[in-house]
């Protein structure tokens, strides 16, 4: 074993050493391992490899060659995997409740799986949605060494001569509903809107929480934007397996690196690229995870004073494999940092600080994606946070593309999203209405559904921007128009939008940061009194239990209370 190790302060002591631990190394001898390996340090490599759907298909095969790279630094490759809900499969029907309790599973099974074993490091694999936050809230809550790694986006696809993603089927759902779409080219669209492995390729949540990975320095540099499919993966796994061996060595843990300082870093290079609302659930909930607050509020705060400018889908023009060859998110994170956005002092995975690694990068002036921020697409962020009577726990829109940022309206009330749905496909909302879906919170749905067939059909029938959406429910990355997310405090716990009527007139200012019922006090109180809890239809099993202990979507709907109520950290027992 390399002398940079000692064995015996490491978790993987207690599975590994002394007579005592006989029985435990029998069954390392039964899977081949030497007494060499069995000496060296232990590395889980969690994966969220399956076969749901292409962001999480080549994550096993990247998982794989890590193990290279950990063998290169002198540890023992251990790989696991974990599970994922692919949120463009499970969007619009009762599997999207799955979706972001699938995040708080992915944390506990990596955490349970790295704890049952005694592993002394942690590098992960994620491609789809909630995988990402899951696989680096378990980095922090286990505070063992650790690099992120994210599976790569999908390349787009092309339709009449122009790139295409998911997002671009799911509008024309609504444009085959509304006659202006042929179904023989619906079902042309379909099959070459994804061409290939990888994650949605817009700036949607995938992206964006990879871009969170690097800006908060989890993740190597310009690693998350390649491609799927592109051959750079196989040196970015092995390079982090090999980078991990020095963490160890220098015992650099993830709350080392993830600083308050690095959570605001994150957070504006959310807003500059136009990134998914979910970004404002996934922040807060990672910052727990260290003893850090950081809630919603603290998000849109910085927010509102960030730049927009990155061109990338579903706002603007551009997609991840085009954000990679225009320099990739340190490119994005170089204007930034000239300008006085970003703090160079917080640590990142190469043992140099956020600073130092910028100082490697030229600026391109010659891509079209990134816009210095001397001349942003707008001054400021793509993702705003609004505060009112109707939301006085918060809210979120993303702005990032819209024209319009102000509307006043009649609420049009429905009490789940099917119900909305089939009002948007029967043309049944009137132009300038505010549809408000609710019941559809953390607790409420239980699991805080997505609403992107919503959206995207609004979009498909030309209501986009006619139209706004309130819910206490969430959207994808992949939603565009006025549509405002994590309305709290959610209906099931009777929240102000619990109340609302058809009719009322709700206000919205993104500009301002807004949201208000335009309701007398005194009629508002009167509906409370005649307000009854709801019960779901979840009465057992895992989504039972998720809204028995989730939290608001104000502090990332999160089940448990997080670092600062720990009395011991896993990489210390």
């Amino acid at each position: 074993m390399s002398t940079r190790f000692d064995k015996s302060r490491l978790p993987s002591r207690h599975v590994s050493l002394g007579p005592e631990r006989a029985p435990h190394r029998s069954y390392y001898y039964a899977m081949g391992m030497t007494e060499e390996e069995i000496g060296r340090p232990f590395v889980g490599i969690a994966s969220a490899g399956n076969d749901s759907a292409p962001c999480n298909t080549t994550l096993d095969a990247q998982a794989d060659i890590c193990r290279a790279g950990v063998e290169q630094g002198g540890g023992t490759p251990r790989r696991f995997n974990t599970i994922t809900v692919t949120d463009g499969i499970a969007m619009g029907h009762q599997g999207m409740k799955s979706s972001l309790v699938s995040r708080e599973v992915i944390a506990d099974s990596i955490e349970l799986s790295v704890r049952g074993h005694c592993y002394d490091a942690l590098v992960g694999f994620a491609g789809c949605d909630k995988s990402l936050p899951g696989m680096m809230m378990a980095m922090l809550r286990l505070n063992v060494p650790a690099i992120f790694v994210y599976g790569g986006s999908i390349l787009p696809g092309r339709f009449h001569d122009r790139d295409v993603t998911v997002v671009d089927v799911f509008e024309a759902v609504g444009q085959f509903a509304a006659g202006n779409c042929p179904l023989s080219q619906l079902t042309a669209l379909e099959q070459v809107a994804c061409p290939g492995h990888g994650a949605c390729g817009g700036q949607f949540t995938a992206n964006t929480m990879a871009c969170v990975g690097e800006a908060i320095g989890l993740s190597l540099p310009n690693s998350n934007m390649a491609p799927a499919p592109y051959k750079s993966r196989e040196e970015i796994a092995v390079a982090a397996g090999r980078q991990v061996m020095e963490l160890v060595a220098r015992n650099l843990r993830p709350r080392d690196i993830c600083t308050r300082a690095a959570f605001e870093n994150a957070a504006r290079v959310v807003a500059a690229t136009g990134g998914s609302t979910n970004a404002a659930l996934h922040l807060p909930a990672m910052a727990s995870e260290c003893g850090i607050a950081f809630d919603l509020f603290d998000v849109a705060e910085i927010f509102k004073s960030t730049p927009y400018i990155a061109d990338l889908k579903p706002g603007g023009r551009y997609v991840a494999k085009d954000m990679h060859e225009a320099g990739g998110i340190y490119m994005a994170m170089k204007t930034l940092l000239d300008g006085g956005f970003l703090d160079p002092e917080p640590m990142t995975v190469t043992g140099r600080t956020l600073g130092e690694n910028i100082e490697e990068v030229t600026w391109n002036p010659d891509q079209k994606v990134i816009y210095p921020v001397s001349r942003p697409l707008s001054p400021t962020g793509g993702v705003v946070g609004l505060k009112g009577s109707l939301a006085p726990e918060g809210a979120i829109v993303k702005v990032a593309g819209m024209h319009r940022l102000q509307f006043t309206g009649p609420a049009r009330v429905f009490d789940c999203e099917e119900d909305a749905f089939a009002a948007v496909e029967s043309r049944a909302i009137a132009e300038g209405s505010v549809i408000v879906i609710r019941y559809e919170g953390p607790k409420g749905g239980p699991g805080m559904r997505e609403m992107l067939s919503t959206t995207a059909a609004l979009y498909g029938l030309g209501m986009g921007e006619k139209v706004a959406l309130i819910t206490d429910g969430r959207f994808s990355g992949g939603t565009r128009g006025f549509c405002i997310g994590h309305v709290g405090p959610e209906a099931a716990d009777g929240g102000p939008i619990a109340l609302v009527e058809d009719g009322d007139t709700i206000a919205i200012d993104a500009e301002a940061g807004t949201i208000d019922l335009l309701v007398e006090p005194a009629v508002l109180d009167r509906r409370r009194q005649g307000w009854q809890p709801r019960a779901h239809d979840y009465q057992s099993g895992a989504l039972w239990r998720y809204a028995r202990t989730v939290g608001p979507a104000v502090k990332g709907a999160i089940t448990h209370p997080g670092a600062a109520s720990e009395t011991h950290t896993y990489a210390d027992i």
